[in-house]
């Protein structure tokens, strides 16, 4: 907590492309990544990740993800 008693920002990135095979991780076009926002918590990104990875489930090769920046920003940090 901090010392006006609210909760740590816990900073999520949800992001997504396609892909440019089903086996990696390599994106097709970066300049056409889906930047969907930063959250403040894992539960509010992963609400917009799942609602991006059900707008194209019908595309085998888009895919979404989440990335921890708060473990980026401060790699010493315990909490999901």
């Amino acid at each position: 907590m901090t010392e006006t008693g609210e909760k740590k920002q816990l900073l999520h990135l949800v992001f997504g492309g396609e892909l440019q095979s089903l086996e990696g991780l390599q994106f097709k076009d970066l300049s056409a990544l889906d930047i969907v926002g930063i959250y403040p918590d894992y539960a509010t990104a992963l609400t917009a990740w799942r609602g991006k990875a059900q707008q194209t489930v019908d595309n085998a090769h888009m895919r979404y993800f989440i990335v921890h920046m708060h473990r980026l920003l401060d790699p010493d940090t315990k909490s999901a």
